[in-house]
C-alpha cells in the first residue's frame, strides 16, 4: 500500500493487493481512479509498470504525466492522438502568423506611401510630372496592389501539416 492504508488506483482497478513497493502507488493515488484507467485502458498496466522500472526514480512522475496526457488524446482522438493536438496548434500558428505578415505588409505600405505624399510635396513641380516610363518600376506599391500581397505571401509561406478538413473539425474538438 503506497502511502496509506487504502490500495492506490492501479491496484484497485485491479482488484490487487497493493504492495509497499507497489510502483504504482506514487503516481496514481486511490482518490483519482480515473487518471489509471484511462493509462490502463490506452497502454495497459504491465506496459506501463515496464516504462516505469526502466526510468530512473525523478523521471517518473514526468512520464506518468505524459502517459496520462497522451492516453487522454488518444481517447478524444484514437488516430492521431497527441499528433493531432500538435498538427492543429501548428496550423493555428501559422494562420496567426500569416495575419500577422499580411498586417505587416500592410503597415510597410500604408507608411511607405504617407511618405512617398510627403516627398512628392518637397520636391519642386517640375519633378513632379515625369512621363518616363524608366521611372514607374522604382513606384511604391498602394492600395490596390493589396489584394495581390497575401497570395505573395501564402506562396512564401511552408507548413509541414497536412490540411486535412474532415480531420481539421475532428481535432477542434479537442479545445472545446
Amino acid at each position: 500500500m503506497g502511502s496509506g492504508s487504502s490500495p492506490c488506483a492501479s491496484c484497485k482497478l485491479l482488484r490487487r493487493r497493493c504492495a509497499k513497493d507497489c510502483i504504482f502507488a506514487p503516481y496514481f493515488p486511490a482518490d483519482d481512479p480515473h487518471k489509471f484507467s484511462i493509462v490502463h485502458k490506452v497502454f495497459g498496466a504491465s506496459n506501463v509498470s515496464k516504462m516505469l522500472q526502466e526510468l530512473p526514480v525523478q523521471q517518473r512522475a514526468d512520464a506518468v504525466s505524459s502517459l496520462v496526457y497522451e492516453a487522454n488524446a488518444r481517447v478524444r482522438d484514437p488516430v492521431y492522438g497527441c499528433v493531432g493536438a500538435i498538427s492543429y496548434l501548428q496550423n493555428q500558428v501559422s494562420q496567426l502568423q500569416m495575419q500577422l505578415a499580411v498586417a505587416q505588409t500592410e503597415i510597410l505600405c500604408i507608411q511607405m506611401q504617407h511618405h512617398q505624399d510627403d516627398s512628392a510635396l518637397a520636391l519642386p513641380t517640375q519633378m513632379q510630372h515625369h512621363d518616363d516610363d524608366d521611372y514607374k518600376p522604382f513606384l511604391l506599391p498602394t492600395t490596390h496592389n493589396l489584394d495581390n500581397i497575401s497570395q505573395y505571401i501564402n506562396f512564401a509561406s511552408s507548413s509541414n501539416v497536412i490540411q486535412d478538413p474532415a480531420a481539421t473539425v475532428k481535432r477542434e474538438s479537442l479545445w472545446t
